[in-house]
């Protein structure tokens, strides 16, 4: 078993990057993805990255997206659907977002207790990018349609939805499928991938949290549920990223035919489906229940001093290690129509099929 200790967690420690924020804003904490120029994973052909960027150290959080919901849509109107009923406690049992008309303008959104920092999940591609927009527009009264991302028609699917490319400038945005593999499975130690992306080359433990190396909320065996992200405290990316395996399927920016590709697996999938060889195309309108996602961002050129001496210290001590042998052979998944839904709206699972890239 693949281990890194003590380093990765100071690594994390040094990473905490706070985005300036109205008074009680939210804060991201940002692990540096350093290694400008890296070759592809030659398994998959994923993962070449030509800059330096920073990762979101953990998934949006229940409490971060309300945040936003408050800020955004403080009347409850909801008229770009940044909210559904799939994130409320009751309609499945996990959801950690209520919506009560009768509280005051922009009191509209509660916390369930306990599911604060639960990994937001019934996200819809679109509101995932609409909360990046916000950010990279400074929160507040940030602009959801504009900034990383340009959005039209002021729907929820916007009128330009499968064209939707990333802005010139953009500095706060949803992982492009590279930058998410890179942060993921790249050993900047070794410069090759690992299989898995918890530092490993045999698939993550399915098990409840815990402070062990390689362990994930993955199924049979796994909290059953949402965590609290970064309880697999012992088990982090090679850049310092927790929950990377397991807990929700986090979309990225790519776009794959009229689809966008999520990586990562979720809590009711298996060890299996978090290899570098797996991945969901899923369509973007998709609220489905184990939706969720990280951020990315381009880094200040102060923030690029400090996160060298840790990729530093981080490349020191994996070139220590050995990697063990792969062979693996890749496993594509592509979606296609599933059965007709409930009435909520909700669908937890990707009907899926074998592909090829």
């Amino acid at each position: 078993m693949n281990r890194i200790p003590t380093l990765t967690l100071l690594f994390c420690a040094i990473s905490l990057v706070v985005i300036p924020t109205s008074a009680g804003g939210v804060t991201i904490a940002w692990s540096p993805v350093g290694n400008p120029g890296n070759a592809l994973d030659p398994l998959t052909g994923h993962g070449a990255v030509a800059y330096s960027y920073n990762i979101g150290t953990y998934d949006v959080t229940n409490s971060q997206y309300a945040e936003f919901l408050n800020a955004k849509d403080p009347t409850g109107a909801n008229t770009l659907g940044l909210w559904n009923i799939g994130m409320a406690s009751a309609t499945f049992g996990y959801g950690g977002i209520n919506f009560n008309a009768g509280n005051a303008d922009g009191d509209k959104y509660t916390l369930v207790s306990g599911r604060e920092n639960h990994p937001v999940g019934n996200e819809t591609w679109y509101s995932a990018i609409r909360f990046a927009n916000w950010l990279n527009n400074g929160q507040g009264s940030g602009d959801t349609e504009s900034g990383a991302y340009t959005l039209l028609g002021g729907t929820p699917t916007p009128s330009n939805g499968l064209s939707v490319t990333r802005n010139a400038g953009a500095t706060v945005f949803l992982p492009s499928e590279d930058e998410w593999y890179k942060a993921a499975y790249y050993n900047p130690g070794t410069n090759s991938y690992f299989l898995y992306p918890t530092s490993s080359n045999v698939p993550p433990i399915a098990s409840p949290p815990t402070p062990l190396a390689n362990h994930a909320n993955l199924t049979p065996t796994g909290a059953a549920t949402f965590t609290d992200v970064g309880a697999y405290s012992g088990t982090a990316s090679p850049y310092g990223a927790f929950d990377m395996a397991g807990d929700t399927w986090q979309w990225t920016e790519t776009l794959n035919g009229v689809a966008r590709v999520q990586r990562g697996a979720s809590w009711v999938d298996s060890p299996s489906q978090t290899a570098s060889s797996y991945y969901y195309v899923i369509p973007p309108q998709s609220d489905a229940g184990n939706n969720g996602f990280r951020l990315a961002m381009i880094p200040e050129p102060s923030t690029l001093v400090l996160a060298a001496l840790g990729f530093g210290a981080l490349a020191a001590f994996a070139a220590r290690r050995r990697q063990s042998t792969r062979g693996e052979t890749m496993q594509l998944f592509r979606w296609r129509p599933a059965p007709p839904r409930d009435v909520k709206g909700a669908r937890f699972f990707p009907t899926l099929v074998p592909s090829t890239p």
